[in-house]
């Protein structure tokens, strides 16, 4: 190889593919793939070697998706967000520049109501150490990194997740002061003796951080009580430094009580037990400590807020009053808290509360036979509950892990704030009885007043067949119709993890966008037009919590489209738009000050942006054929999700190329300890089924199905894309999954699981001793029997991908040969740790595990785990016992197994090592982590 390894290697991976064209017969992947195998043997290439290529196409694509991420924040180009937020607020006093502005009322309401809202979530997305997401975000806006950096993820605990969230969430709002700033420069320009009424609050900020106990282990009640907590005192914090930087004559009663309440709030965090079983005196103690201090505490923003006439009165320039509206505004509309508080749990958690403490509510919602029975049920119930009392003993001593997350939420409302109110989100909402089963939790615990009860509709049945339905039935009951008029909003929630995974992503949007509009048609129909909307897109798309591929724009056009802002406007219901930025992903868009003020400028424009004039989009006008076609791809895709192959192509080594990126583990195992068959993808969870789809080169769920009916009328699918914003902008999805995907390279995973491939290699090796190494693979490919069952799948994939390439507008997209060359690379290291692993010795069993079982788990790419077997069975050193004097003539001692270390053993483990680096690599070259 030349000087510099990365070029050699991307030469190698273009010539590979120019010299297939026209070979019907080729595989470039595995040529290429193989070609490198050569030069490994021949000495002409070394695993250090490979590193460095790695190393050198990682900084490449580092560098791309920093310019990517300055590029779609709009950070990149674009006019300063302090001239944006300026041009909004203008606008909103002044909509026609000629005529006179609007009364201050209406300016008012204009910027008082929260419009949208930025959710930090978590879950396994962290797919970057975190000092390399930070130097990502720096160089997005402007300052190169110094020297490599680590690539590979580090699983982070449940404090590294907070205080990630932490960091973006005061990012964020440092960007909302600038926004509130603007709002207020442009009343005080044109209502000078007033402008200081106002506390803009367009724009706010959640977190569902420390809250969400879906699926997850790690949280316990205390956990979610100190998280809070300490979001209270970073609020706190930033209220002080904020009136910090003001004259102190004007802040002195401010300045006070928040110090006040900021050491009586350090007093309760440090009497909050531990993480794990808190022990009864610790709770107590605990208990007390929020009791004694809850007045000195605060809960809620009331007082310090009384303060503030006093201030601006004594206040001596328009720029100190300008200060002190600034904060007052986000003690406004954040209450005692960085951010609003989501709380989150299963539908089946709140079931089974329910059914301990209602036994005549058994049988759950999904029997049919007693449904009607159930809701009359549920309904007496709700009649007859009245709160009853609760405190930290309660808390400990509940079994039910939703009544538990309800008894915190009234902990929470009772000792530390009162001013917000908690959403309580809801995963896996298929019946209109798990709302009113929250409800009824709720009731009990004295908080139904001050939660916001919120189903999540993401699964394919949820939005086909089930979504409209639950709201309905929800609906009918008139204990939930009072709740939603005394809340004064309707609170839902959309995903495309799991729809995305079941039916597609495109498929999954179209669906979404109906269900919405099917809600508007509800509200009408019940005489509820006078609530608010609010709905909340989580994401989950193929392309990661990162957002739309043509940046923040699109993406809030994307979830938020013209048809579903018109259904709700002319029936005069206002909406709320809340989209998570979720994990690693999505706190590198408030990664920097610039990055957040970007972001919240994008936010905020769309927030404001007019309803569409003139005609309505083609793709509802002429939706004959979109919805043909959605309908087509949903159906295509289900299939291939029911098709063995696809879970056989997905489980036989993919989950194994991702290092730990969360809290949760991608599959579960098998009772030998080693990873377990997966007979279907539910076994895998949606975002690292998204990923391995990346890291096989071929997302389908981005564009599986389009082809046929692309295909079948070409000239309908050209038109709609080239005349229809919205139909563009979804299939934009579509257009990325084909830049990242290629087929040959897909080929190239699964022709490796295929016998006849190693069979094929061994009668064209020459090297010595190769063939019979080429043959032990593939007779353990044989007995894992994945290779016809996967080569099936790629069949029914590259044919859709022929049909969509085919049809697609001009040249379609394709896959980059940087990126391209990465998977040939990696493919060489997969093969080069199967020969390792059919070069093991035979060794007695250990742990139940054999040879034949160990080289079963090195094809699977379980490596690790394998590697630290191995160091049991040949260790690299004689015990220490062996240099001991035994009192009698030493028998012979063998030492370690050096040659088996050497030569085995070491090579795995870094050849493995590598295999994981270019997955990271992968990672940043998509722009997401699933």
């Amino acid at each position: 190889m030349t000087a510099a390894p990365e070029a050699a290697l991307l030469s190698l991976a273009t010539e590979a593919r120019r010299t297939a064209r026209g070979d019907p017969f080729a595989n470039p992947a595995l040529s290429a793939a193989l070609a490198l195998s050569r030069r490994l043997d021949d000495g002409g290439l070394t695993l250090a070697k490979m590193a460095e290529m790695v190393a050198a196409l990682g900084r490449a694509a580092f560098h791309d998706r920093a310019a990517g991420l300055a590029r779609k924040t709009g950070l990149a180009g674009a006019a300063p967000a302090d001239a944006a937020l300026a041009l909004l607020a203008t606008r909103a006093a002044r909509p026609d520049p000629s005529d006179s502005p609007v009364p201050l009322a209406a300016f008012r309401a204009a910027c008082e109501r929260p419009r949208a809202a930025a959710v930090f979530t978590a879950h396994p997305t962290f797919s970057l150490p975190r000092p390399t997401g930070a130097a990502l975000a720096l160089a997005a806006s402007g300052t190169a990194p110094q020297g490599d950096l680590p690539l590979r993820p580090v699983p982070p605990t449940l404090e590294d997740e907070f205080d990630q969230a932490a960091t973006a969430i005061a990012h964020g709002r440092d960007a909302l002061d600038r926004l509130a700033a603007a709002f207020l420069g442009t009343a005080r320009a044109i209502w000078p003796d007033r402008w200081t009424t106002l506390d803009p609050r367009p724009v706010i900020l959640a977190s569902w951080v420390g809250y969400d106990t879906d699926g997850r282990t790690d949280i316990g009640w205390q956990d979610t009580l100190r998280l809070r907590l300490r979001m209270k005192r970073l609020q706190l914090a930033r209220l002080a430094a904020q009136l910090g930087a003001l004259p102190e004559d004007c802040t002195a009663p401010l300045r006070r009580r928040t110090a006040e309440a900021l050491a009586a709030v350090e007093s309760q965090l440090a009497a909050c037990p531990p993480a794990g079983t808190p022990s009864g005196e610790a709770a107590q103690a605990f208990a007390r400590a929020l009791l004694d201090g809850r007045e000195a505490a605060l809960t809620t923003p009331a007082p310090l807020l009384e303060l503030f006439p006093a201030a601006l009165a004594a206040a001596a320039d328009d720029q100190t009053r300008l200060a002190l509206c600034v904060a007052r505004a986000g003690l406004v509309a954040h209450g005692l808290s960085l951010a609003h508080t989501h709380v989150r749990l299963n539908a089946s958690q709140l079931h089974n509360a329910v059914r301990l403490r209602f036994p005549a509510l058994g049988g759950g919602p999904e029997d049919p036979a007693r449904r009607r029975h159930l809701f009359a049920a549920i309904d007496t119930a709700l009649e007859e509950a009245r709160a009853e009392p609760v405190d930290t003993g309660g808390l400990m001593a509940e079994q039910a892990s939703a009544a538990r997350l309800m008894m915190t939420v009234a902990q929470v409302t009772k000792h530390i704030d009162a001013s917000q109110p908690i959403r309580f989100l809801i995963a896996e909402t298929e019946s209109g009885f798990t709302l009113l089963a929250a409800l009824l939790l709720a009731r009990l615990a004295g908080v139904e007043e001050r939660i916001e009860i919120s189903p999540l509709f993401e699964t394919a049945e949820a939005l086909e067949q089930r979504g409209e339905r639950v709201v309905d039935e929800a609906l009918r009951s008139p204990h939930f119709r009072a709740y939603l008029r005394r809340v004064g909003r309707l609170c839902l929630q959309f995903g495309y993890s799991d729809s995305g995974r079941y039916i597609g992503q495109v498929a999954a949007t179209h669906l979404i966008e109906r269900l919405k509009l099917r809600v508007a048609d509800l509200l009408e129909r019940y005489d509820l037009s006078g609530l608010e909307v609010v709905l909340f897109d989580t994401h989950g798309e193929g392309l990661g919590r990162g957002g739309h591929p043509d940046g923040l724009d699109a993406r809030f056009d994307y979830l938020d489209p013209p048809a579903v802002r018109a259904a709700f406007a002319r029936r005069g219901i206002p909406v709320r738009l809340e989209t998570a930025f979720q994990g690693g992903d999505g706190y590198l868009l408030f990664g920097t000050p610039a990055l957040a003020q970007a972001t919240v400028a994008r936010i905020a424009e769309h927030a404001f942006a007019p309803l569409p004039q003139g005609e309505p989009d083609l793709v509802y006008a002429e939706g004959g054929f979109a919805a043909d076609l959605f309908a087509g791809a949903r159906a295509a895709f289900n299939g291939l999700v029911e098709d063995p192959g696809y879970a056989a192509m997905l489980g036989a080594f993919g989950p194994a190329l991702l290092d730990r990126t969360g809290s949760r583990p991608v599959r579960r195992q098998s009772d030998t300890g080693g990873p377990a068959t997966i007979r279907h993808p539910r076994e895998l969870r949606a975002i690292p089924n998204n990923a391995v789809l990346q890291q096989l080169g071929f997302p389908a769920n981005l564009m599986h199905g389009l082809g046929r009916g692309a295909a079948r009328e070409p000239e309908a699918f050209h038109e709609l894309l080239r005349r229809s914003p919205r139909f563009s902008n979804a299939l934009a999805f579509a257009r990325a999954g084909l830049e990242l995907s290629d087929a040959d390279v897909l080929r190239g995973y699964v022709a490796s699981l295929d016998p006849g491939t190693w069979l094929d290699r061994a009668a064209q090796t020459r090297r010595p001793g190769r063939a019979a190494a080429l043959l032990a693979v593939a007779r353990a490919l044989e007995d894992l029997a994945l290779g016809d069952a996967a080569r099936g799948v790629f069949r029914r994939l590259r044919a859709d991908d022929l049909a969509l390439r085919a049809a697609w507008p001009g040249t379609a997209p394709a896959m980059s040969d940087r990126l391209f060359a990465l998977h040939a690379l990696r493919l060489c290291l997969i093969h080069r740790i199967w020969l390792l692993a059919v070069a093991v010795p035979e060794f007695s069993p250990r742990h139940g595990i054999t040879r034949e079982g160990l080289v079963h788990r090195l094809l699977r790419l379980d490596v690790e785990d394998a590697v630290e077997l191995l160091e049991q069975v040949f260790p690299a050193a004689p015990p220490p016992e062996e240099a001991l004097d035994f009192f009698e003539p030493p028998s012979p001692r063998h030492g370690g197994y050096g040659r088996e270390q050497q030569e085995i053993v070491q090579p795995l483990r870094l050849a493995f090592a590598l295999v994981r680096e270019i997955s990271a690599v992968v990672s940043l070259e998509c722009g997401a982590f699933g």
